[in-house]
């Protein structure tokens, strides 16, 4: 299913003849024929739209995974944070160093918002890139908190904890993506670097299916 967006009339449409609604992200049949407009890709969508109205996609997008990471980990979250921060969608992540701190630095160097969900009771123990650090006290408590508020999440490398928080992810029914060597349990989908990833994102933004 191929997508087009219309810029001068602000609607994206399918090629099957579906509208996409903005205000509750729903599709509707449209008139049919020929779509108007150009194809574009799931995150190309997601980014007009999203900077169009900004309001297309409050709820934030997880990226987890451990303090400590490969330069390959460090460098797919980094490019995560970039495609979230494009999109214009929020950043959701644990707050503190190793994925966390290079997704967020990825979302600043793209003028992006990140939300860093401590589990210290200390704001001051939040990586330098975050732009709301919210210092929760509750310790690793905090995992279920960023899988439930995360609209879906992108799991990169990590161990027991980043697996925690993919497994409250999966028993509250959200999307879970995973690169980089992240944690490959039953009921995520495997993506084989950063903008796969995004692509799947913007797919839960859109509410389209998932490509195989």
């Amino acid at each position: 299913m191929k997508l087009f967006l219309d810029f001068k009339n602000g609607r994206l449409t399918t090629s099957d003849g579906k509208v996409f609604a903005p205000a509750n992200r729903s599709w509707h049949d449209g008139e049919a024929g020929t779509p108007a407009g150009r194809e574009v890709t799931p995150t190309e969508a997601v980014e007009w739209l999203q900077n169009a109205n900004g309001t297309l996609c409050r709820v934030p997008v997880a990226i987890i995974g451990g303090r400590e990471a490969s330069p390959e980990q460090l460098a797919a979250a980094e490019a995560m944070g970039q495609h979230l921060a494009r999109m214009g969608l929020t950043l959701l992540c644990g707050g503190r160093q190793g994925i966390m701190e290079a997704a967020c630095r990825g979302a600043a160097n793209a003028n992006g918002l990140s939300i860093g969900l401590l589990p210290d009771a200390d704001p001051a123990m939040a990586n330098p890139h975050v732009s709301v650090p919210i210092a929760t006290g509750i310790g690793i408590a905090r995992n279920a908190l960023v899988a439930r508020a995360a609209l879906c999440l992108v799991a990169i490398g990590g161990g027991y904890g980043t697996i925690s928080e993919i497994a409250f992810a999966l028993q509250f029914e959200k999307k879970v993506f995973v690169l980089a060597n992240g944690p490959l349990i039953d009921g995520v989908q495997p993506c084989n670097d950063a903008t796969q990833a995004a692509d799947g994102v913007a797919r839960v933004v859109l509410n389209l299916p998932h490509e195989a």
